[in-house]
């Protein structure tokens, strides 16, 4: 069938004027559509069906699946066309509606997350100017540049902004946490890329692993159901990828050693991962010395391989030192905060410890940046943690280690596990202790109170000594004194496993004056 474009506007015209879309009945709906998807099968010419699937009653009367499948059917039908891949030179020649100006276009394209309604509106502007990079439009979207490099690389214009458009709404809106459009547009992505480039589609890949990981640990893994076994494999299988050329994001390396973590995937970490991946990948490293201490936390082997774990902290929270010559010709030593002697800085460390989520595996970060505090030399009160005796007790080279660092990442650390869990009394103990050691003596109480509560169901039932040990509550003891609390410091005097009557007569006594 040949039509000319003047019969395909009046029938067009007639179908819009024909149907109301909010008053007409479903079955007369769905008749109208079934006669603009026959009209396009009839059609051999692509600018006249470009002009009806480009109708704005063809968009509201044909769902996505109608809309792709049309497009399949076509592509099969004129296999030396691909409408998903490469628009034929006669797209170029539409001529633009008066009504529409490349500015409402512009501005649709910016709205728009459906990936069929983003190609049609390339495909009408690059019709209008082909010489404008419609991937500029809006400054919003962002595509990492070890991407950009290779899509802006593409010869073919419409495909070129396709591809980029794509992939930066994409990772819009993961990074929003609309994972079902995010989902669409890079699977359109992926789809489109397959055909041309191996390199892209391996990327495009390795991104919506990252989604789909996103995806769970927001969805079915906040109820603590776990991964299908299909994920998991996915991700080893992009650990242990080695297809060379391959741009390679950081933050999917870290997200996927946190997800097997969090999933206590212990014994892939310990025992599967090559060896190769654990040296030159430093997060593989990481997380294999964290996976065997956490497997061997109370086992006989437990100071060996926190020894592991120790040494490459204690690096990450090491710097370089520097000696000066001051102006009176005096040597001082310096701290070059901005360089690591460690496999990754220790901004890189903090920002993968806040992916992770598996309580045993924060106790253990925890416990060990605890001991790590208390082996600065000016310390006055130590802070607490659970499994504390696993660490070294000492560090060769004391004056490198950033102990203002390791204090600031301490108090990161244990805010960010109690986001996690507030209820974990251990947890709430070391906040307690931060506090107690900083002098602020009231919100230390506060903290070591909580933790006495969520152990004992809100003191209905004994504190388990393990949460009030005589270390704890002497700390509660000098907290109240210091509040002038006197009566609670005569009473909490009475729990310490050898009840000390000096200081609670004592404190009577200025509770009397």
């Amino acid at each position: 069938m040949k039509p000319s474009k003047e019969k395909i506007d009046y029938l067009l015209e007639v179908c819009s004027r024909s149907i109301k879309i909010e008053e007409t009945s479903e079955s007369e709906r769905r008749t109208v559509a079934t006669f603009l998807k026959s009209l396009c099968m009839g059609i051999e010419d692509l600018q006249l069906v470009f002009m009806i699937s480009s109708h704005d009653l063809f968009m509201k009367l044909l769902t996505d699946d109608e809309r792709k499948l049309l497009v399949d059917q076509i592509r099969q039908r004129t296999s030396h066309t691909n409408l998903c891949i490469k628009p034929v030179t006669s797209f170029y020649d539409i001529p633009a509606s008066a009504s529409v100006t490349i500015g409402q276009l512009e501005h649709q394209l910016i709205l728009t997350v459906d990936p069929w309604r983003v190609r049609q509106i390339l495909i009408e502007l690059h019709g209008m100017t082909s010489d404008s990079p419609f991937w500029m439009v809006s400054n919003k979207w962002e595509v990492p540049t070890i991407y950009s490099g290779i899509i802006l690389g593409i010869k073919d214009l419409v495909t070129r902004d396709l591809v980029y458009i794509l992939l930066a709404k994409g990772l819009h809106c993961s990074a929003i946490k609309d994972f079902p459009h995010a989902k669409q547009l890079l699977a359109a992505c992926l789809e489109l890329v397959t055909e041309f480039s191996p390199k892209l589609r391996q990327v495009m890949l390795n991104e919506m692993l990252l989604l789909d990981i996103y995806t769970h640990e927001a969805g079915l893994g906040v109820n603590g159901d776990r991964p299908p076994p299909e994920l998991i494999s996915r991700v080893r299988g992009y650990l242990e990828m080695r297809i060379p050329d391959i741009p390679l994001r950081q933050v999917v390396a870290e997200e996927c050693v946190a997800f097997l973590l969090n999933w206590r995937e212990n014994e892939y970490l310990t025992l599967q991962a090559p060896a190769s991946l654990v040296q030159s990948n430093p997060y593989v490293k990481l997380g294999q010395f964290l996976a065997a201490t956490c497997k061997e936390l109370s086992g006989p082997d437990s100071r060996r391989t926190a020894k592991d774990l120790w040494e490459v902290v204690v690096q990450i929270c090491s710097v370089s030192n520097q000696h000066k010559r001051s102006s009176d010709g005096r040597i001082s030593l310096i701290k070059n905060r901005d360089s690591t002697m460690g496999i990754m800085y220790r901004s890189e460390l903090l920002s993968f410890i806040k992916k992770l989520r598996e309580p045993l595996v924060l106790t253990t970060l925890l416990s060990l940046f605890v001991k790590l505090h208390n082996l600065r030399e000016d310390i006055v009160n130590d802070i607490t943690a659970d499994h504390i005796s696993i660490w070294p007790s000492n560090i060769p080279n004391l004056q490198a280690v950033d102990f203002d660092a390791v204090a600031v990442t301490v108090k990161e650390l244990v805010n960010y596990a109690l986001k996690i869990n507030a209820n974990n009394h251990s947890w709430l103990i070391i906040q307690a202790d931060i506090y107690f050691a900083s002098n602020q003596y009231s919100a230390a109480l506060n903290y070591y109170l909580q933790a006495g509560a969520v152990s004992s169901d809100f003191f209905t039932k004994q504190v388990p000594p393990d949460v009030y040990t005589d270390q704890v509550i002497k700390r509660m003891i000098k907290c109240c004194s210091l509040l002038n609390c006197h009566t609670q410091v005569a009473i909490l005097c009475q729990f310490l496993r050898e009840v000390d009557y000096k200081t609670a007569f004592k404190a009577l006594q200025e509770q009397n004056r």
